[in-house]
């Protein structure tokens, strides 16, 4: 079983191709990555309108290799009685060979997209950076039909993802090769994406995501020689007077997490225990108890009685996730934990990446994150929509939510306390903040959608209920 799934920048797909040049004859490659272009392409014309021959499909070319890929495959979608018009966005510089392939075969050449049934994309490919050139953008803003990308959409960046003005947003994407970084980082942009092998030998990547089996088959679950206490015993220190929903959401997401025991120390025990009866509740960090890991911020206040509690737990040798006002805490006083050897986790979103760093995150998110997981030397969530963990000397990890139900208040504290269980139950802190990620964001797509085809907005509760069918889901991929 694969564990993981990896994106490759567009200077490792090159290097790739480049090999792969040595050991195929010319061209192959195109052919083959048109192949599977057209394959999705009369995919989509059957769903959409019932059939292939007699539909039409209108190309937008560039002057790159992806418009090529395009040219080649309007070719093949000829064959198949597909009427095909291409529209040169640089008619001196298009793909000669794909071109000649596509009149020999019948296929037009015009100045306007046309009312076609399908467009493809094939404007710019790896090699293309910044937004659409004005004619493009002009026919893209005037299409209303289905447009299939060839690689990527054009006009997002290849890399980090980053849309800086007019791009293609695409209904379905159609990888050559390999996974590229823009088909986590901006997934909205590329609709569903289709890989097509065409034969690379790629390094091992540098970004990547936890397959869903892999996660399930790594969740923890009692044993036959378990007991409360083997099974990780996870410390929350989280929630106020003022915020005491906080440490509710925190702690009973430690609790569906695992099934070991979940301790609280905090202003919210009252709270706490009326919404948790399992949770063993104490008046100070001091006298908790033994833990394996401590959560500390939600709700927790940023006062000098909070300051002193962080300073505490980041004190001991135990795995540590700080979220929320803890990391408003350590913007203050970065020396709290820089120091530490002790796994570590920091959980920002954007604004809070800026107070540590002094910095906005800026359109390079991997870059960012990777930056402060470096330079503190410990593990680093950025959430967003594609939520992005790094660690020092390691793949980066990116979980693309598949939506974004989970931006919602006290989601984030849901998401401390599945961090705080995994690393409770011995996981390493990167592989705990990835795997949290998945489950959280599956829980939040799960409760949208609560036994209804339709979405519809949550709150952080019933994300917080559905936490155990989306463990339950992901286990059961892996049986």
């Amino acid at each position: 079983m694969s564990t993981q799934r990896g994106y490759f920048t567009a200077d490792e797909v090159r290097a790739a191709e480049a090999e792969l040049f040595t050991r195929v004859p010319e061209g192959v490659p195109m052919r083959r990555a048109a192949h599977g272009l057209a394959t999705v392409v009369a995919g989509e014309l059957r769903a959409r309108t019932g059939g292939i021959a007699g539909r039409s499909v209108t190309l937008l070319v560039g002057s790159g290799d992806n418009g090529g890929d395009a040219l080649w495959a309007g070719s093949m979608l000829r064959r198949r009685g597909v009427a095909v018009t291409a529209v040169l966005l640089n008619p001196e510089r298009a793909h000669a060979k794909g071109l000649a392939a596509l009149r020999k075969t019948g296929g037009r050449v015009r100045d306007e997209a046309g009312a076609p049934d399908l467009v493809i994309d094939g404007i710019v490919g790896i090699s293309g950076r910044g937004p659409l050139r004005p004619r493009a953008a002009e026919i893209v803003a005037g299409l209303d039909v289905p447009i299939i990308a060839a690689d990527l959409p054009s006009g997002v960046d290849p890399d980090t993802g980053a849309v800086t003005g007019p791009a293609v947003r695409a209904d379905v994407t159609v990888a050559f090769g390999a996974f590229k970084p823009v088909h986590a980082l901006a997934a909205p942009w590329c609709g569903r994406i289709d890989l097509v092998p065409i034969g690379l030998r790629l390094p091992e990547p540098n970004l990547a995501a936890l397959e869903p089996a892999a996660i399930g088959a790594g969740w923890p679950v009692p044993g036959p020689g378990d007991d409360k206490y083997t099974q990780g015993v996870t410390g929350v220190c989280a929630g106020s007077a003022t915020y005491p929903g906080a440490a509710v959401l925190c702690t009973g997401a430690a609790v569906a997490a695992t099934s070991g025991m979940v301790r609280y120390t905090g202003d919210g025990s009252a709270e706490v225990l009326t919404h948790l009866p399992e949770i063993v509740a104490a008046p100070s960090i001091s006298t908790t108890g033994r833990v394996q890991s401590w959560v500390f911020g939600p709700g927790a206040g940023t006062d000098s009685d909070a300051a002193k509690r962080l300073a505490e737990v980041l004190a001991t040798d135990l795995p540590v996730v700080v979220d929320a006002d803890g990391l408003t805490l350590l913007a203050a006083d970065p020396d709290l934990v820089r120091a530490r050897t002790a796994p570590t986790v920091l959980t920002p979103h954007a604004g809070e990446y800026a107070r540590l760093t002094g910095h906005e995150v800026g359109p390079d998110r991997v870059a960012a994150v990777r930056e402060l997981a470096e330079s503190w030397r410990l593990t680093v969530l950025l959430k967003g929509r594609a939520t992005l963990v790094a660690a020092p000397d390691r793949p980066t990890l990116v979980n693309e939510a598949g939506g974004s139900w989970a931006a919602t208040a006290g989601a984030g504290d849901v998401l401390s306390g599945i961090i705080g269980a995994l690393l409770a139950a011995g996981h390493d802190p990167a592989w705990s903040a990835a795997a949290a990620a998945r489950v959280h964001s599956l829980a939040a797509n799960l409760a949208a959608h609560a036994d209804h085809p339709s979405a519809a907005p949550i709150s952080a509760s019933p994300l917080l209920e559905h936490l155990r069918p989306a463990i339950r889901t992901l286990r059961a991929l892996s049986d």
